[in-house]
Formats: C-alpha cells, structure tokens, sequence
C-alpha cells in the first residue's frame, strides 16, 4: 500500500501527466508532418524537463491503422502523421524520487475537422465502459464494500459486449501501479483477481477496443480508494476526442 508521501508523490507525477499530455498536442498540432518517433522523443524530452521517470518501456504513440495495435512502441522509422489519421497517446511515468510510484494515462486525439462516425461510435464505448467501471467502484463503497478486480472487470466487459465488441477486448480494464521498474502490477482489475482492490493503492481503469488493420481506442483513469473509503480519482477523464 502507498504511504501518505506516496500518494502525494503519485499526485504530482499525475498533474505532471496531464501537462505534458496537453503540451503534446500543442507540439503535434504545429508539427503536423512529424513521427510517431518524434513525437515519442518530444515527450522524452519533457520527461527530462520535469524530472520524471519511466520504467523499462517508452510511451506509446501511434497514428492511423497503428492505434489497433495494443501495445505499440514506435521505433526510428515511423509513421508520420497524415491528414484523417487517428492519435493514441499512452504516457506513464514516476518522480525521480526513490519510492514514488507511477501515474499513467492514455489520450484519443484525431487529425482532421470531424472525427468519423465509426471511430466515435467505438470511443463512446470505451468511454461509457470507463465510466460504468469507475461509478460501479465509487457505488460499492457507498455500499460499505470493497469491490474486487474481477467484478469491476465484469463491468467493463458487459458494456463493451452488450455493445457488440467482445472479440476485440484485447486486454482487460486495468493494473495496480507500480513503483521501480514496473509500471503496472498484478494483480490489477481483470477477471483473474478475485481479491478486493486495497486502500490507498492506485489502480488504472483503461478499457480499450483493437479493431485490426483499422483502429484502436483506449481511454485510461488513475484512481485509489482513501483509508475513509473515498474514491479519488487523480488524473483527467476524457470525453471528447480532441482536434487537431
């Protein structure tokens, strides 16, 4: 479990996130003939600037048909951005302090001045199974009960499922946050873990739909439960998809 100065910590690299996610898009949106790679070296760099840290991986940036892969790390000779092509930002990092623990999140952005039918189709799904998945969390504690892993993944799943995308659950809806070298530990929220999530610990919840060869969506969340049963949610929660 986080100590008091951990969840202080986690806070700030949270805040740090959000900023550095914003001060992407502002990059992106006045260097719209740059890579995948260059965009991922922009946010190296802001890293660096705001003494934050990564685990063994680099962020996740992916334009058009490479935001249907899960986990896609962009290497030198990358993608570059084209008109009409869909923005997956995954960042993730901690303070350069020993014992902080991470904050993460994942940002939908699109190029272009509509973002099409089916792409906003698919990202109102992720974001109504964001949202269910966290109110169903915050309802349980009202309820006196701590919710387990497995039954706030449940969640996720039937509204992705009820909305006709079962097959393309390529992982489940979250993690626990790590501290050193690891930014996501198990168990987390998936239908493995029939253990309660803990108290003052921070968990992602993250759903995502990967339709192969055409495009992904994944929308992510920090939150923890507090020692008097709060549910805090410390990062942004996105609802629109934003312009570029």
């Amino acid at each position: 479990m986080w100590s008091k100065q951990q969840i202080i910590y986690h806070q700030k690299a949270a805040k740090l996130l959000i900023k550095i996610k914003d001060l992407t898009l502002k990059y992106i949106q006045k260097n719209k003939n740059i890579s995948e790679h260059g965009v991922q070296q922009f946010i190296l760099k802001q890293f660096d600037k705001y003494n934050l840290i990564m685990d063994n991986y680099k962020p996740i940036v992916a334009f058009g048909e490479n935001t249907a892969f899960m986990h896609y790390f962009p290497k030198k000779k990358s993608k570059v951005l084209q008109p009409e092509n869909l923005i997956l930002l995954d960042i993730w990092a901690r303070l350069k302090i020993r014992n902080a623990p991470f904050a993460d999140i994942t940002w939908m952005a699109y190029y272009g001045e509509y973002v099409p039918t089916k792409i906003q189709r698919v990202f109102k799904i992720v974001i109504r199974a964001k949202e269910k998945s966290l109110s169903y969390v915050g309802k349980q504690l009202l309820e006196g009960v701590m919710p387990t892993g497995r039954e706030i993944d449940m969640v996720m799943e039937k509204v992705v499922t009820d909305s006709g995308f079962f097959q393309n659950i390529l992982h489940r809806t979250g993690h626990s946050l790590g501290v050193t070298n690891d930014h996501g530990r198990e168990p987390g929220i998936s239908i493995k873990n029939k253990q309660r999530i803990h108290k003052n610990l921070g968990y992602t919840i993250e759903p995502g739909i990967y339709l192969p060869g055409d495009f992904g969506v994944r929308s992510e969340i920090d939150f923890y439960v507090s020692s008097d049963d709060k549910l805090i949610v410390t990062t942004d929660s996105q609802k629109e998809i934003t312009i570029i």
